[in-house]
């Protein structure tokens, strides 16, 4: 008999939630119910600079004011940062990864100076990747003996060794929709992103490590998110290759925008589910927002 499909939100406590997040939780919840699966709430409050137990709380009360169930007990990825050290060692040791003192600062720099304005999917600057897989890092900087430093993926030699290990099974399955519509088994291009960073000077960890580590250990069958991570799947699929966990399957849905098309934010109160709780509005008016009008039948 196949396990029950995992399904899981994982919201960061570093602001308020809104009706996007409300569409993601209500998706993935209705989805894990409708396969009969399990719905797992994980909360990513890895960047001790931005989240606070206040939005945490408020994430908590949102969620079950929409109606939603979790198991027990919640991940919180601040309780678990030796799960991510364990994989950056793993990756240190097959000598993917390097130290990088370099800031944003230094960085828009350097770029500025080579004419090197290339971005990646996020609007980013690019850590140029190497010519070939080996080759040295052509922005190196000085690092003073217990300096804090980031720590970046060797982006070419990485793709290299996980081509590699794979072969045929270069890609991911995609069962919601890309930006572009994108659909299906999608073939992976990490290459775009550069050198990305993998643990920051500040923290220790990233997003894309630690959402990869952490879909493992909780054996995360599919992932349900805005189609604003859809281009992260392919660090994301990259890592998993690379540390030899399992690939689930990903679902990116279109994104709540706001009368003016603009995507929603934290920052925007007057859309958070706190707010329109205080307006009077009831978790189904709520869904029906979102789209999903049928979501309370058979609860």
């Amino acid at each position: 008999m196949n396990p029950a499909p995992v399904f899981r939100f994982a919201p960061s406590p570093s602001g308020l939630l809104h009706l996007g997040h409300a569409y993601s939780a209500l998706s993935c919840h209705r989805a894990a119910r409708e396969a009969g699966g399990r719905f797992l709430l994980r909360i990513e409050d890895i960047d001790h600079t931005r989240c606070r137990p206040e939005f945490e709380r408020q994430i908590l009360d949102d969620l079950a004011w929409l109606g939603l169930s979790w198991e027990q007990p919640v991940r919180r990825q601040s309780e678990h940062m030796a799960d991510y050290e364990q994989a950056l060692r793993r990756l240190r040791k097959m000598e993917l990864i390097f130290p990088c003192p370099a800031s944003r600062r230094q960085i828009a720099e350097r770029a500025a100076r080579a004419g090197a304005e290339a971005r990646d999917p996020d609007g980013g600057l690019i850590y140029p990747p190497r010519s070939s897989p080996g080759d040295p890092d052509p922005w190196p900087l000085p690092i003073t003996p217990g300096e804090a430093v980031s720590w970046r993926l060797d982006m070419g030699r990485a793709a290299a060794l996980a081509q590699q290990m794979t072969g045929a099974e270069w890609w991911f399955d995609e069962q919601g929709k890309g930006p572009a519509g994108e659909h299906g088994r999608q073939l992976l291009d990490p290459l775009v992103w550069g050198d990305v960073v993998l643990a920051r000077r500040d923290i220790g960890t990233s997003y894309h490590l630690s959402v990869v580590v952490d879909d493992a250990l909780q054996g995360v069958s599919h992932v349900t998110r805005g189609q604003d991570l859809f281009a992260a799947t392919h660090i994301h699929r990259l890592l998993q290759i690379l540390l030899e966990l399992p690939r689930p399957v990903y679902h990116h849905h279109a994104l709540v925008r706001d009368e003016d098309g603009r995507r929603l934010s934290k920052t925007d109160r007057d859309t958070s589910l706190k707010s329109l709780r205080e307006q009077g509005m009831t978790p189904a008016e709520i869904a029906a927002l979102c789209g999903i009008d049928n979501h309370y039948d058979n609860l």
